[in-house]
């Protein structure tokens, strides 16, 4: 297997998008296109540097940074209607995905993401992957998004498992953040594992 557990590790909890999900690059054109709507300039690099942050945030990061005032709300409708249009094109990272259905029935597993839960549950669904996970988390939950450590430990404690014996599978910054936070090591995919590229432009939308 290409990732060490570490010895101890009693509970397993995997980000969704970019980590067991290959949906970075469909997320990346979604993103696209709710700005080219708005009028705004797409900025990738930015965008990317916030893996993991729930989406209405990355609408408020970039107006700071930026200074723009776009609708966050309106924002994350458009994106999701582009990104729902495309989502069957969406890929297992199966070096990730692997390790949970290795682990499926031998350590308790969890989802944490940043992303609505109705998208995580559609992801994980087509992927073929969704039963593997009873505990899953999400932006819909009330709880403090990543960089907060709050989803991990709720996690942990819905799986009955103290946060030093889990073991974090991320591929962003906030994610590697908030696990730290709660006390629980983590790897980013990212160092093991070259994702699959989709078409820059799924569907060969202009």
């Amino acid at each position: 297997m290409m990732f060490d557990i570490p010895d101890g590790t009693e509970a397993l909890i995997f980000d969704c998008d970019g980590t067991l999900v290959e949906s970075m690059p469909l997320h990346m054109e979604a993103w696209r296109q709710a700005f080219m709507h708005f009028g705004a300039a797409f900025e990738e690099d930015f965008l990317n540097s916030l893996k993991g942050m729930q989406e209405k945030a990355v609408v408020e990061s970039y107006n700071r940074a930026f200074g723009k005032k776009l609708n966050s709300e309106a924002m994350v409708r458009r994106k999701h209607d582009f990104f729902r249009k495309h989502m069957s094109e969406i890929k297992a990272i199966d070096p990730v995905a692997d390790v949970a259905r290795f682990y499926y029935g031998k350590l308790p597993l969890a989802v944490v993401s940043g992303s609505r839960r109705s998208v995580v549950l559609e992801e994980l669904n087509i992927v073929g992957i969704l039963p593997l996970f009873k505990v899953i988390f999400t932006a819909d939950d009330p709880y403090n998004p990543k960089p907060a450590p709050d989803l991990f430990l709720e996690a942990a404690r819905r799986m009955k498992v103290e946060p030093q014996r889990c073991f974090v599978f991320e591929d962003g910054e906030s994610g590697i953040v908030g696990a730290k936070a709660a006390g629980m090591p983590a790897v980013n995919i990212l160092d093991y594992v070259s994702t699959i590229q989709l078409p820059v432009n799924p569907g060969g939308v202009k």
